[in-house]
């Protein structure tokens, strides 16, 4: 069972965000979101495989695959007995909410994707290439705060990129190479988000400053008439943590929009 925190509501709801956070960091990413959205909404914070306390990557009887994160989250909703989740999915995590919008767009009522990545830039995929080639015999730590200063590299992304750094110290090497090997199927996980969850809300936020990830973002995800978007100025990679205050502001607003119809409540229970 993935390692999770749940907090109830201030206010009587029937809806539930789920936050994913990026790789090597933890739910502790979202100590911003948090005490905003319980104000309105019940919030289920979880560690994906490999963070946190939740299982190693190599601990399952299977190979480690997006299937197995997108059974394990399942797994996660089936125990708490949420049918229905607005998920929230921050760099990494938006690539599992990309993947939980192809393997079951049933049990998604709407997603705020935050840094979101459809697909590599010819730059960014030399250095998943590079990476690999070096990962054998590098440490990892070394790769992870390369890649860290890549994709955050102005002064005013110092505060994501340090928390980054700082919880992927406490990952495994096998754990961050588990996940690293996952990194070069990541176009797969958005090629059929349109055709598989075309009535369900998106709204993508993004840092204006998202160099590797922005412009193909905004080139692949403009022919979705579900999907709205959010360029948040003098902003980086990871959004929830660079603004924190435009985030949460935007996305609750579009929470409250996408709430559970009176009709779904019972079924969401």
């Amino acid at each position: 069972m993935l390692d999770y925190k749940f907090y109830e509501s201030n206010v009587s709801t029937n809806d539930t965000i789920v936050l994913l956070h990026g790789l090597g960091g933890n739910y502790g990413i979202f100590s911003k979101q948090i005490p905003a959205y319980k104000k309105q909404f019940h919030v289920l914070a979880v560690n994906l495989p490999g963070h946190g306390k939740s299982p190693a990557t190599d601990s399952y009887d299977k190979p480690f695959t997006k299937d197995l994160v997108a059974n394990e989250l399942l797994s996660l909703f089936d125990e708490l007995k949420i049918k229905k989740v607005h998920l929230v999915g921050i760099s990494l995590g938006s690539v599992a909410v990309h993947h939980m919008l192809q393997r079951a767009p049933e049990r998604v009522r709407s997603a705020v994707l935050g840094g979101a990545i459809t697909r590599f830039t010819p730059f960014a995929s030399f250095l998943l290439t590079a990476g690999s080639a070096v990962k054998s015999f590098v440490p990892y730590m070394w790769l992870y705060k390369l890649f860290a200063y890549i994709m955050m590299p102005k002064s005013n992304h110092a505060s994501s990129r340090k928390i980054f750094i700082r919880e992927a110290v406490k990952m495994r090497r096998k754990d961050f190479l588990a996940w690293y090997a996952m990194a070069h199927d990541v176009k797969s996980t958005y090629e059929n988000v349109q055709k598989k969850s075309d009535t369900i809300p998106k709204l993508y936020i993004s840092g204006e400053e998202d160099h590797l990830f922005v412009e193909p973002l905004l080139e692949d995800t403009k022919s979705d008439k579900k999907a709205r978007h959010v360029l948040i100025k003098q902003c980086g990679h990871v959004c929830n943590v660079d603004k924190p205050r435009e985030f949460n502001a935007e996305s609750l607003d579009f929470f409250n929009e996408n709430r559970l119809p009176k009709a779904e409540i019972s079924s969401a229970l």
